[in-house]
């Protein structure tokens, strides 16, 4: 029996604050690299009254809005482990993440916290982008902002819109074309 392959999952959240507990995820999106047709994204209402005013702007969410109508973490983070879960029937999930330890942070946080497991595993580990480009291409970590990597790769028309979604399939865009450039 032949191993399924596996699936760089590209995640990206948006938050009102630095960590989670104080702070709230507000948004995440995943995509797979290679498969434009696998996309997930939901937002969240907010699990604290703390939030950074700053921090929230990044995502242009309205809070009040997702206190009103976004799905509860629980249910949010239900539906986005049953999502990386049905991947499992056509490949083995990899978390990948630019960077890795913000988003890995959150989203272990909030898998663990509000499903009791995250579907990446009992570390939330997984592959950071701006570190595999230094492996690749022996930049120094000053060199590996994803802005960088979208230039070196021809892909600096590709927008960064700090909207969860979208910028989770700019990310599995991105590794695509790493992935590429690794095997020539």
């Amino acid at each position: 029996m032949s191993r399924l392959p596996e699936l760089y999952v590209a995640v990206d959240v948006e938050a009102d604050g630095p960590i989670p507990g104080p702070y709230s995820m507000i948004s995440l999106g995943m995509a797979v690299a290679g498969r434009a047709d696998l996309t997930f994204y939901t937002e969240l209402r907010p699990i604290s009254d703390e939030y950074v005013p700053e921090a929230l702007a990044v995502s242009g969410l309205d809070r009040d809005r997702l206190l009103r109508e976004a799905p509860p973490p629980e249910e949010a983070m239900a539906a986005a482990a049953r999502w990386v879960d049905g991947l499992r029937k056509i490949g083995r999930p990899v978390f990948l993440a630019a960077p890795a330890v913000w988003d890995g942070m959150f989203v272990h946080w909030y898998f663990t916290r509000f499903t009791g497991k995250s579907p990446f595993g009992a570390t939330g580990s997984g592959v950071d982008l701006r570190s595999y480009w230094m492996g690749l291409t022996g930049r120094e970590w000053a060199g590996t902002h994803s802005g960088d990597i979208k230039r070196e790769l021809g892909l600096g028309g590709l927008p960064h819109t700090h909207h969860a979604g979208e910028d989770a399939v700019e990310l599995a865009r991105i590794f695509e074309q790493v992935l590429r450039r690794a095997a020539s």
